[in-house]
């Protein structure tokens, strides 16, 4: 009989010494972002210890990057840092459209073969963006699966759960026609649209072919196409806090995947609708040129692409000047109106 050689997990493809050695190295990162309210990392689920004090809503949420992911396995260093903190702001982002303050994270990473460097990288862009946010990493998943994955691939994904006072949630319940739509500025992409994007910019996965055109300077603009497509998803906690704590808002719209056109009518009454003014604020030169390159109907750049506006606050037209006054980059962009009928869509004014 032929004898046969013993066989190990890592001989497969799964390297566990060398996961332990990278949750080592990230253990530091996350610690550091308890605040004295989460328990010690390395148990089978991370613990938060609720703050002594009045009823609180959990609010919970979970996404991805999408395949913007794809530019980051192509540049590499930084961009890996860039997608973890990509996450965790457009997680913080969710819950924040509801009123809610972070409290605790988890993340999980996939990759066919673990590379200990693009781990660290990923997660402590996590955990900067979590201390920033105030919140804990209390811990998450990191798989390694061969075969699932090209090699230099992974997934990402984020779980977000915060809390609001019931009195607090702004659920956009109390929005009535005549409130105005106020609209933060988004820095990119954030994390939506990259498919088309990608397509776009004639992007193949080749990393080669890839790093080439996005070196090339974005046409319109004073950055390159790499720099413009990667820019962060930026978190609007700190700008929407102190509004909050006001009370003068009446509802929040995340723009996300589905744009302007699908995300804001999340926040309003079924006997409402926008009507939203183009040209009321200033469209980013990288949407400038997808548009323009990718010949992209209005209608379909208004539902991948965010175009410049990256959250959406609807006030009374009396609250309006001192939103503007506290955010000088935000920007009056339409109005709540009656919905007349039943079929009518609940954003207007996009394509006139």
């Amino acid at each position: 009989m032929t004898e046969r050689s013993a066989l190990t997990y890592k001989d497969a493809g799964v390297d566990i010494d060398a996961k332990m050695q990278a949750i080592e190295r990230i253990k530091g990162r996350a610690g550091a972002t308890f605040g004295g309210h989460a328990g010690p990392i390395g148990h089978f689920g991370g613990t938060w210890r609720l703050p002594a004090g009045p009823d609180r809503i959990m609010v919970a949420s979970a996404d991805g990057v999408g395949t913007k992911l794809r530019l980051a396995f192509v540049l590499g260093g930084d961009a890996h840092a860039r997608v973890g903190a990509d996450i965790v702001n457009h997680c913080v982002n969710d819950i924040l459209a509801l009123g809610a303050s972070p409290l605790f994270f988890l993340d999980y990473f996939a990759a066919g073969a673990l590379d200990p460097d693009v781990l660290a990288l990923v997660v402590g862009g996590i955990a900067d963006a979590c201390q920033d946010a105030g919140m804990a990493l209390l811990g998450g998943e990191t798989a390694e699966m061969p075969d699932m994955y090209r090699p230099g691939e992974y997934d990402l994904a984020g779980f977000i759960v915060g809390e609001v006072a019931p009195d607090r949630t702004v659920d956009g319940s109390s929005v009535r026609p005549g409130d105005v739509v106020i609209g933060l500025p988004s820095d990119g992409l954030h994390t939506n649209g990259y498919s088309l994007a990608r397509r776009i910019a004639g992007l193949t996965g080749d990393p080669g072919h890839d790093r080439a055109i996005l070196a090339q300077p974005l046409p319109g603009g004073d950055e390159s196409i790499g720099v413009a497509l990667m820019r962060g998803h930026r978190s609007y906690l700190r700008d929407v806090q102190p509004l909050l704590a006001k009370g003068i808002v009446r509802g929040m719209a995340h723009i996300t995947g589905g744009g302007l056109r699908d995300n804001l009518p999340r926040c309003l009454p079924e006997t409402c609708i926008a009507k939203i003014v183009q040209g009321s604020w200033s469209i980013p030169p990288v949407f400038e040129w997808l548009v323009t390159e990718g010949d992209v109907p209005v209608e379909e750049q208004y539902r991948v692409f965010n175009m410049g506006i990256g959250f959406t606050l609807i006030v009374r037209p009396i609250d309006a000047e001192s939103v503007t006054t506290a955010l000088p980059e935000a920007r009056v962009i339409g109005a709540i109106t009656p919905r007349v009928t039943s079929d009518e869509a609940a954003v207007q004014g996009l394509s006139c």
